[in-house]
């Protein structure tokens, strides 16, 4: 059994510093490295080309994943419209950032003359392990868990963040440890194919991480109680997920078939 210690790490002139926050920077500092190392050696792109890119990456990131988040939460956010800057409250999506993310890498790649493409399957690399890192800080904010259980590994759940039909539940499955692990597992997978040289077209890389990570979010929202929103009684995200698959293996064919 494990439980959150608390959301803040500390306080400096009276300013609260949240682990998540901190978290998201780890994550954030050490994908922009990773994408950066391989971008240099295995794509032949100029050294620093992705920390230059990361501006760009990060304010497109959080303003899709946050828009994402509030157009999901609509009637919430209708009512009390300010909310939407208050991001420190909490609510991001990982889609929305995605989305966010490619719309600010085109508009890097435009302006530098570099292929989009290439640079999508670059960042893929880090997006992966940046997951990863990232989601320990839903851990922190006793956020992203699943179904009650009393495996060994349980997690802890403070009363204030349970659902209400499980307020009577003490201990659930910790569903954001398990897509850190799944993501980890993805980031060995792609950085495996990058080395092995067998991926001849760029986008293909971007494409299976696409696939992964959609398969690995539809496991874990399967039993996840605090998703979103539902749709048809299931999670929004699989649903997106889906579409994610059909859409990204049906460019894999395309690629495969034009050699």
């Amino acid at each position: 059994m494990f439980t959150s210690p608390s959301q803040i790490l500390c306080s400096i002139f009276g300013v609260n510093i949240y682990y998540y926050g901190v978290i998201m920077a780890l994550a954030i500092c050490v994908g922009v490295l990773v994408s950066d190392y391989f971008g240099t050696k295995f794509f032949s792109l100029k050294k620093e080309t992705i920390i230059d890119l990361a501006p760009y990456l990060i304010i497109f990131g959080i303003l899709g994943a946050r828009l994402y988040y509030c157009v999901l939460n609509y009637e919430f956010y209708l009512r009390f419209p300010t909310e939407i800057i208050a991001i420190r409250h909490g609510g991001i999506s990982i889609h929305g950032a995605l989305i966010g993310g490619v719309i600010g890498l085109w508009i890097f790649a435009k302006r530098h003359k570099i292929n989009p493409i290439k640079l999508c399957d670059v960042c893929a690399i880090g997006v992966s392990i940046a997951q990863a890192i990232g989601r320990w800080g839903n851990f922190f904010n006793s956020e992203a868990f699943g179904t009650p259980t009393n495996l060994p590994w349980k997690l802890y759940i403070a009363p204030q963040y349970r659902p209400i039909p499980y307020q009577d539940y003490q201990y659930f499955h910790p569903a954001f440890l398990y897509e850190s692990i799944l993501d980890i597992v993805i980031f060995i997978i792609l950085m495996l194919l990058v080395k092995s040289n067998k991926l001849k077209k760029d986008g293909n890389l971007a494409l299976i991480y696409l696939i992964l990570y959609s398969i690995v979010r539809i496991l874990v929202e399967s039993f996840r109680i605090d998703s979103v929103r539902y749709v048809l009684g299931m999670p929004v995200a699989i649903f997106v997920s889906i579409g994610i698959i059909i859409i990204s293996v049906a460019l894999l064919v395309i690629n495969y078939k034009r050699g």
